[in-house]
């Protein structure tokens, strides 16, 4: 298969014709694996803090949900329009101009996933030390990191087995927390139930904030476009994939605060990072730490799976596309994208070894979002602009939906470049930085034909 075929409809046709890949069971769970991380359980300290309500909270994690859910359906709907892997790379490039696409794909193939795997190794680290405290977190982050890695690189089989597995033994272990939570824990005065001052809460600035933070605790729940390319009949199971994975994780996310509030004093949680480790030794005493550090370590093996996955897809298409880069398109024997994998585990290990990561994490946020709100917006765009093209399934309760993901998109990003102007600015470099390498590989004469093309 030429790089140019992979870009093409006969390209598109082949695959979806098909008959084995990636299943929505395994797609699902990398939607949930890729979403649980950290952020659920080190948010609600902050909000609680501002916002002394349970019914205001749990409020806020829905709404967090449903905003996730308008992005699910816009996804979906240029999902099933454009299968091909790589997710904003391949809908971007599509909806606007190749060199958008190659834009976002510029930052997700560098940076965009590696900081966070590095940042999940090194919190999987720091929790292993907590269970037992002998254990040194950088070499036990660097460590799993490369098993992950060398997982993904025997193929996508067995890569499909460990990611299920893990993410089911991590689901299972969240359920457990929370059946013990409500069943011994000792039941604070707090209602969940609407009380008079709750519109105040959820009318305030506090509110707002809040969500932004939510939303990064949502964030991945477009995992699964980025693999579109390897899921069977992907019409039909990306939708149904991206859909499952965000409700599950919507759930586990208002039921895991409604256990911390339910089972911790407020007082002790108010302000605090380490809401769930608080709220382990509140539920199971001097054990609850070591218990918690636990279920957190083996939901981060999952996370890091998920994105050890995705992550080399993205420069895998971006190789199929570009001559310079061609050599990250190769595949093993086993179907495994090994050079891309290489590359994503090469750059996690020096953002790693330099203790980086936060620091780039920081610097990507405002790259991310602007990525997703186009994408979204390209769902509008392409709706007026080419209405004739065959649209699979179209996105749940449009135009409202796309246009509440915008809204606090938008939002997010105001915060962002208000908040934070210094690393947003600098996200804006990161971008344009990949414009011009674009303009390099454009003027080169092996590269027009192979570029992709919104035809």
């Amino acid at each position: 298969m030429t790089a140019s075929d992979a870009g093409s409809t006969a390209w598109t046709g082949r695959r979806l014709g098909s008959g084995s890949g990636v299943s929505v069971l395994v797609a699902t769970a990398i939607v949930v694996a890729d979403m649980v991380g950290v952020g659920v359980f080190t948010s609600l300290g902050f909000q609680v803090k501002d916002i002394p309500s349970g019914f205001s909270i749990l409020l806020l994690w829905t709404v967090g949900g449903i905003v996730a859910l308008c992005g699910v359906f816009s996804y979906s709907e240029l999902g099933a329009m454009f299968p091909r892997s790589s997710g904003e790379y391949n809908f971007l490039g599509r909806a606007y101009h190749p060199a958008f696409g190659f834009l976002a794909g510029w930052v997700s193939a560098t940076v965009g996933f590696a900081a966070p795997v590095a940042l999940a190794a090194m919190a999987f680290g720091q929790y292993a030390k907590s269970v037992i405290p002998t254990l040194p977190p950088i070499p036990l982050a660097i460590g799993v990191v490369w098993l992950v890695s060398i997982v993904q690189l025997t193929g996508v089989k067995h890569s499909s087995t460990f990611q299920l597995v893990s993410t089911i033994l991590k689901v299972i272990l969240i359920v457990a927390f929370l059946v013990a939570g409500f069943a011994i824990g000792i039941r604070q005065p707090v209602s969940f139930m609407p009380a008079s001052g709750d519109f105040g809460h959820i009318t305030s600035a506090p509110f707002a904030i809040g969500l932004v933070f939510v939303m990064y605790s949502f964030s991945g729940w477009n995992a699964a476009t980025y693999i579109i390319g390897e899921l069977h009949m992907p019409q039909q199971s990306l939708p149904r994939a991206l859909l499952a994975g965000t409700l599950i994780v919507m759930v586990l996310y208002v039921a895991l605060n409604a256990v911390f509030l339910y089972a911790t004093p407020i007082d002790k949680l108010a302000g605090q990072l380490e809401v769930a480790s608080i709220s382990g030794a509140a539920i199971f005493g001097d054990l609850g730490g070591r218990i918690v550090g636990t279920m957190i370590c083996v939901g981060l093996i999952s996370s890091i799976s998920a994105m050890m996955w995705i992550g080399p897809r993205v420069m895998m298409t971006m190789g199929e596309d570009i001559p310079a880069l061609r050599v990250f398109s190769r595949k093993s024997a086993s179907g495994a994208p090994a050079y891309a994998i290489l590359f994503q585990l090469a750059i996690a290990n020096l953002l790693l070894f330099t203790r980086s990561f936060e620091a780039v994490l920081d610097f990507i946020q405002f790259a991310l979002l602007f990525c997703s709100f186009f994408t979204v917006l390209g769902v509008i765009k392409l709706r007026f602009t080419d209405p004739a093209l065959p649209r699979p399934y179209r996105a749940w309760g449009y135009p409202v939906t796309p246009v509440v993901f915008l809204l606090v998109t938008a939002f997010m990003m105001y915060y962002l470049l208000t908040e934070r102007p210094v690393q947003s600015l600098s996200s804006m470099l990161i971008m344009l930085s990949g414009l011009l390498i674009y303009a390099i590989f454009r003027r080169r004469p092996d590269a027009a034909a192979t570029l992709p093309n919104r035809e």
